[in-house]
């Protein structure tokens, strides 16, 4: 069974030179990005906690300290 995710995967697939990717199930080392992100939300909500108790403003302010992160490649 395919996750809904990648309901709409056609469409984007019909872009000429759009490369569409998948991961396998339950290989970590395919999602970094992924992993990485759900790492740095962790911050604000602990593993285990579900983010769909979450007001959009609770949403908006992780969204919003994860974007703004001083990141290495911008000198910090």
């Amino acid at each position: 069974m395919m996750a809904k995710e990648f309901a709409g995967h056609q469409t984007v697939s019909g872009v000429p030179g759009t490369k569409i990717y998948f991961a396998h199930p339950y290989s970590s080392r395919e999602r970094g990005l992924n992993e990485n992100t759900n790492g740095l939300i962790r911050h604000y909500r602990f593993k285990g906690n579900s983010l769909q108790g979450l007001t959009l403003q609770q949403c908006k302010c992780i969204e919003d300290k994860l974007n703004n992160r001083p990141g290495k490649a911008l000198g910090f």
